[in-house]
């Protein structure tokens, strides 16, 4: 039975702040209902201090902001851009449209079609994720999305200047300098200036994924992606100062990120707990990940990686990284989690921002039921058929009798309908 040496907050404490962010961005989304654009503007002026003549930003402005971002950070953003095409590509490839006759004269297909619309949020704030763009925009344009646009906020008043490049490197067809759960219900509903779209991506903080949350339904969103979290997996073969310094590297993103730590070794354990206390004292983004980690970290020690992987499967955390002498034995058999981390070469921050695999990855247990963000996030897979008057005539006689044992009527006569006509047809052939 797994051993707890530390446990983070109660998930009555979680629901509680949960009820409190559901309730102030109800009240957010029923004002730019009500009021559009004006609505839109008073929220930007409160949140981020920023009111300018047009959120949307124009072709002239877009180049002169790229023009003043370090040309060796442009290079940085295509390269990574790259790596998230390249990978996204082989993705798409692996979707097939197809077309089969199952039986004689009925053909059957389907087809992969792209949404026609979509917003992306790309963070900003403390830490403006220009990687998420990449991960959003650039995928969407990959699987044939017509108009992507693309919403990050400015940052204290300022301009944002290497998201906005990276946005419209990935193929952004609008970019808009507007924030939080303003910009997700500007994007879904519309106003005066923002075209609506059929779709939301991107991650984002407690409130831009409760706006997601709310929202869904009148629009399609790629998952619900609450505060990040990590999980290590590690036996004795595994250090504590990687152990410490990966998951603090996930901590710093908020005081709510869950960090944690199943290991088959009690030393690494302790030692873990004695590595972040040391780590925090020269991280520069100590504040915030000591509160992730006091109240949201987790170490569990277990007999074996059987029971590991029972643990893990268990929290279906989002990063899962592997630092154990065997770790294909958990490529092979775990089934919850968004990313898959594996050996001490790769870690949480290369998926992140450059490696090439999507970074907006399921959270708060929805690896139960989800994979992350890809390429097949952005297309509808939508059936078809078709059938000859032979074949109408053979299976509208299946279709009535099975339409009679429901009681449907109305559907057994559009069955036998086809029976009656297409029978005479063909016996009148012979």
């Amino acid at each position: 039975m797994a051993k707890i040496i530390k446990q983070g907050r109660s998930k009555e404490e979680t629901a509680q702040n949960d009820a409190q962010v559901s309730e102030k961005v109800s009240q957010i989304i029923k004002s730019i209902e009500k009021d559009g654009d004006t609505a839109v503007r008073s929220l930007s002026e409160e949140f981020d201090r920023w009111s300018p003549a047009s959120f949307l930003l124009s072709k002239e402005e877009i180049e002169r902001i790229i023009s003043g971002v370090d040309e060796k950070t442009i290079e940085d953003i295509k390269f990574a851009q790259k790596q998230v095409r390249g990978f996204a590509e082989e993705q798409l490839k692996s979707m097939k449209d197809i077309e089969v006759e199952t039986l004689p004269g009925v053909i059957l297909g389907h087809r992969n079609i792209p949404v026609n619309s979509v917003g992306c949020y790309v963070p900003g704030g403390r830490y403006p994720m220009v990687a998420s763009a990449h991960m959003s925009v650039l995928t969407a344009k990959v699987a044939g999305v017509k108009r992507v646009i693309a919403c990050t906020p400015p940052n204290q008043g300022e301009i944002p200047a290497e998201t906005i490049a990276a946005m419209h490197f990935a193929g952004a067809d609008e970019i808009y300098l507007l924030g939080g759960v303003q910009a997700m219900a500007a994007m879904a509903i519309g106003t005066e200036t923002i075209q609506p779209v059929d779709m939301l991506v991107g991650p984002g903080n407690a409130f831009v994924a409760e706006a997601k949350r709310q929202l869904y339904g009148r629009v399609g969103i790629d998952l619900f992606a609450g505060p990040t979290e990590i999980l290590i997996i590690a036996d004795e073969t595994a250090d504590a100062e990687m152990t410490a310094c990966d998951i603090l590297g996930q901590a710093e993103h908020g005081p709510t990120s869950p960090g944690a730590l199943i290991t088959t070794s009690e030393s690494l354990a302790h030692e873990t707990l004695k590595e972040i206390e040391r780590q925090l004292e020269t991280l520069p983004t100590a504040e915030v990940a000591r509160q992730a980690w006091e109240e949201n970290g987790m170490i569990l020690i277990v007999e074996n990686e059987e029971e590991a992987l029972i643990e893990a499967d268990r929290l279906a955390y989002e990063h899962v990284e592997v630092l154990t002498k065997n770790p294909d034995y958990f490529l092979n058999n775990m089934t919850n989690y968004g990313a898959l981390f594996l050996g001490p070469e790769t870690n949480v921050a290369y998926g992140d921002k450059v490696i090439g695999t999507n970074h907006t990855l399921p959270t708060k247990g929805a690896a139960r039921y989800t994979g992350g963000l890809w390429v097949g996030k952005f297309l509808k897979t939508c059936t078809y058929q078709k059938v000859t008057a032979e074949a109408s005539a053979v299976i509208g006689e299946y279709a009535g009798r099975l339409c009679q044992i429901e009681n449907f009527a109305g559907h057994a006569e559009q069955a036998l309908l086809r029976v009656r006509r297409y029978g005479k047809q063909l016996e009148s052939n012979f």
